[in-house]
């Protein structure tokens, strides 16, 4: 079962602690489904989280890394850095690709969601992840899109994974690595020659999660959810613009101590990715509240 944001109720027990880091991949572990496709990012939470929701949820679903391996029985745990272009990442799979492979399969409609990270995101779901300045003027450098930019060019929906920070949630990015809905008019992708009804689908935090309302009327960023130790206040002093705010906004289940065991034990057993990354959160039976530790 599903809620209205497309979110399963978590399987076990509520979690006593956790970081906010392992809220956000769990979180979007819920939303992976059975029987669809998924393009995946090297590197991290994505690949954490779509991994996680297939052992968990969704046995069915098949993914493809970022470098173009079709459905792997990747060898766990491996470093967050190899998730792809190495043999652990790519054991027993279906097929062994190149990016090439996994962008003409994406652009004959074969890819259902793309789950990336991002730098920057603004509010048309624009993503930056070449450079922080104004290019060419003395920018702070990144390492670019990769696959990225293909990822979120033709899968039919893109999830994204980023930070609940100001400097990440600007009105404009400033280098468009990956598009978005562009301009945020009616059929811009459509004019750049992008598939018709593509496009970001959801922007996940440690703390929030945002969809796009109605794309057809604007296609501006709009906080759904929020976790249950932040309030919607909290999350919109961490955006430089004011995002579209739903008209309920939903409260985001924690963690489960079943969903936590499988990440720290199988997937991320050293940390790498989420024991030293993000702030503690505690949940006090008592009360029945979080707190953020410290």
């Amino acid at each position: 079962m599903t809620n209205s944001l497309g979110l399963r109720e978590g399987i076990g027990t509520r979690a006593a602690s956790f970081n906010e880091r392992e809220m956000q991949i769990c979180t979007v572990a819920r939303m992976v489904e059975d029987g669809k496709t998924y393009w995946v990012a090297g590197g991290g939470s994505p690949m954490y989280a779509a991994l996680l929701g297939i052992r968990l949820y969704a046995p069915s679903a098949q993914y493809i890394t970022e470098d173009g391996v079709i459905a792997p029985e990747p060898m766990l745990p491996f470093e967050p850095v190899m998730t792809m272009v190495s043999s652990r990442a790519g054991y027993r799979a279906l097929a062994w690709g190149t990016m090439n492979t996994a962008g003409n399969h994406a652009q004959v409609g074969l890819m259902d969601y793309g789950i990336l990270n991002t730098l920057q995101v603004d509010q048309h779901g624009n993503i930056n992840s070449t450079a922080i300045g104004e290019y060419g003027s003395g920018a702070r450098r990144f390492g670019g899109p990769g696959g990225a930019d293909s990822i979120a060019a033709l899968c039919w929906r893109t999830i994204l994974m980023t930070d609940q920070e100001k400097r990440k949630f600007v009105e404009r990015v400033d280098f468009i690595s990956s598009p978005g809905f562009l301009d945020g008019t009616e059929g811009a992708r459509e004019r750049v020659g992008l598939p018709p009804d593509t496009g970001p689908f959801r922007v996940v935090t440690p703390c929030a999660m945002y969809d796009y309302g109605d794309p057809v009327a604007h296609r501006k960023l709009r906080l759904v959810a929020r976790a249950p130790w932040v309030s919607v206040d909290d999350v919109l002093e961490e955006c430089e613009f004011l995002p579209v705010v739903a008209d309920d906004v939903a409260v985001l289940d924690s963690p489960t101590e079943e969903e936590l065991e499988i990440l720290r034990t199988e997937l991320d057993p050293r940390g790498q990715n989420t024991g030293e990354r993000g702030t503690w959160v505690i949940y006090d039976a008592d009360s029945g509240e979080y707190t953020r530790a410290g």
